[in-house]
This record gives structure tokens, sequence and C-alpha cells, in this order.
């Protein structure tokens, strides 16, 4: 099937360039010489991941227990859920997937390392975790430093989990305007991480991993020393915010929403058939927020649920009508993804398979 025979709105991934983004990232970090564990938040696909992993990937990085077990159930059996697990019904579904898969957890405090450390004991098998370090992104973690040896050494005392290392995601490198402003943010962040791991062997807890992650500075962490792992999302399909930020170009821009034009009711407005449903509202009114692929003369304004609005630029002779497709490429692909049921994998133009987004919507 051709890609425009297809009902719209629909979800498209490019394989050809799927593919060139996880070998270059792959063998970025090859060269560098650190383990690569991608988040698959962003695709929520086992056929992705297996790709990633084919492609050098040592596992995958999950968000929730949810996703997890897809992936589990899908074969993979190493696997880092990069969030707290707190409370008796997750514990519970945490326990069985340990028992096909090494889970490492990560965690900010006593209280969940608590509850995983009861789990390790009873299970007879202590649980690996990462103490989460806020180097600026002000989320999860405590600060670097004697904030973070403090909880680590209480962590030490707990029976049933084991420190294997720290681990920071550099959210606030979206907010660098340049490479250099983001190497900045990359060299504070990796000091902070340093000087912490060092700290902590002195207070008697010492430990290997150093743990990162984000797509805009992952290329730049994976060459700074003492970094062990890197944890990006994002690259797998790329976004307008990744072209934004200097990490990626249209022609790496793996997944487009494809929308047909339903409405013309101005010479200079249009209306396609995918809203804030589709695009969710991430990024709305920045500019280039949402592109209209390989048509520099169309700009997309605002989206509502089911209805996107964009203007033509009647200078540049453009022409557009009821029923022509558009290929759109979002502002923040992680979201999308969890929006459609399905995505269709394409190769030359042409459709090749459909995929299941198995991880939709498993947010606990």
């Amino acid at each position: 099937m051709n890609v425009f025979d297809l009902d719209t709105p629909a979800l498209m991934i490019d394989l050809d360039r799927v593919e060139h983004n996880i070998s270059e990232m792959a063998q970025t970090t090859k060269v560098a010489g650190v383990r690569l564990r991608p988040h698959t938040k962003t695709h929520k696909m086992p056929e992705i991941a297996k790709l990633q992993v084919d492609a050098g990937a040592s596992g995958i990085t999950c968000a929730k227990v949810g996703e997890a077990e897809v992936m589990v159930a899908a074969g993979f059996d190493d696997i880092l859920i990069a969030y707290p697990i707190y409370g008796a019904a997750k514990l519970a579904r945490l326990q069985k997937l340990r028992e096909k898969a090494r889970i490492i957890v990560s965690l900010d405090s006593v209280e969940v390392a608590q509850g995983l450390g009861r789990l390790g004991v009873t299970s007879g098998h202590p649980l690996e975790i990462y103490v989460e370090v806020d180097t600026g992104h002000h989320r999860i973690g405590r600060a670097p430093g004697m904030p973070t040896v403090n909880l680590v050494t209480q962590l030490a005392e707990i029976d049933g989990i084991t420190i294997i290392g720290l681990l920071t995601h550099a959210g606030h490198a979206y907010g660098a305007d340049t490479l250099a402003e983001r190497d900045v943010v990359v060299d504070r962040e990796i000091d902070d991480l340093t000087m912490t791991k060092q700290l902590c062997a002195e207070a008697g807890v010492p430990f290997d991993e150093i743990s990162v992650g984000s797509t805009p500075s992952a290329r730049s962490e994976s060459l700074r020393h003492g970094v062990t792992e890197v944890r990006p999302g994002t690259y797998v399909f790329n976004d307008t915010t990744m072209i934004r930020l200097g990490v990626a170009t249209e022609a790496t821009c793996a997944a487009h929403i494809l929308a047909t034009v339903v409405s013309r009711p101005t010479p200079e407005r249009f209306v396609i058939d995918a809203g804030t449903k589709c695009f969710t509202s991430d990024g709305v009114g920045r500019p280039g927020w949402i592109q209209v692929a390989d048509r520099e003369d169309l700009t997309m304004q605002f989206t509502t649920e089911e209805h996107g609005v964009g203007t033509i630029d009647l200078d540049r002779g453009g022409t557009l009508a009821i029923g022509d497709k558009l290929e759109l490429i979002p502002s923040h692909i992680c979201p999308v993804i969890n929006l459609f049921d399905s995505a269709y994998a394409t190769r030359n133009g042409k459709v090749v398979e459909e995929l299941a987004v198995a991880g939709r919507g498993k947010v606990r």
C-alpha cells in the first residue's frame, strides 16, 4: 500500500530513518566506550526495542512497571525502570518481572528503598538500584554532594538492596540554545556526579556506575570521563524540538503524522483532520512547533482537539486542495506515540507493516 492510501490521521514510522538513527547512536556510544540503554518510553514498541538491542544496546529503559511488563513479555531481560516504585501492588508486579528478567530501579528516598528492600529480602535476591541526583532539572533527586551522600549512607543500611550507581536526567539541557551552552550544562552535570560518587566512596559506599540521559545531551555526555551509561529516547524518531536544538534534521525525523486537508475556508487558511488528540499541545505557540514535511509554504498556526489549522504562503505559488494529504512532524514525539493504537512502518513510501503501540497507556 502507498502511504497516501492510508486513512487519516495515521502515525507513520520510516524504518530506514529509524535504522539510521539507531545505528548512529549505537556507533557514537560504542566509540566512546559507554553502554547504551535507550529509553523505550518514546516508541513503546518491542519491535523497535529489538532493533536497538540488535544494534548493540546493552539493555533498555522503561518509565513505569507497565511498560516493563510489555517488554519482558516480549523477551527483553535487562531493564532499568527509571522511576521510583512504591506501594504493595506495584511491588508485587515488580517481583513477577524479576522472576524473568534483571530489573534495576531508580529512586531518591528512603521510603521507596524500604519497600524495595523488603522485596529483596523476601525473594532472597537483592534489588539493584540507582540513586537519582538532581543535576539541574529540579524534578526527582537530591542535590549533588552531601545531600545525596547523606541519602546514600542511609540507603546502604537497608537490607535487600544494592546501590550500583548514580543516575540523572539532564532535562534542563533542552533549555540550552546553543551547543556551547549545552556543553556547559553537561560539564556541570558530570562534574557534580563524579564529585558525588567520590564523596560516597569516601563515606564508605563505593559503586561503579554513572547513568545519564536525554537526547540533546547524550552525545556529549558519552564523551565525558566517568559516564558508564547513557539513556536517550527521542533520538530513535526525533521531532521538531530536536531540530530546534540542532541534534536532528527533517531528514532524520522518522515519525510523521499523515493528515488530510478537510477544509479551505479562506485562500490563506487550511484545516487538517488531526489536532491535539494526535499532536498533543506540547510546544504550541513556538514557531515551527509542528512542521509540514517538504512544504515550506505551509505553516501550522494552532490546533484544537480534532482540527489542525494552518496557513499557506500564497506568494510562494503553492496550492492546496481539500483531500490533499500532508505529512507532519510533531513537536514532542514521545506523548504523540502514546496517542495511537498502532503505527504504520514504511519504506520508500510504501507501508510494509502495522506495529501495535504495545506500551500505550501503560502509566502504572
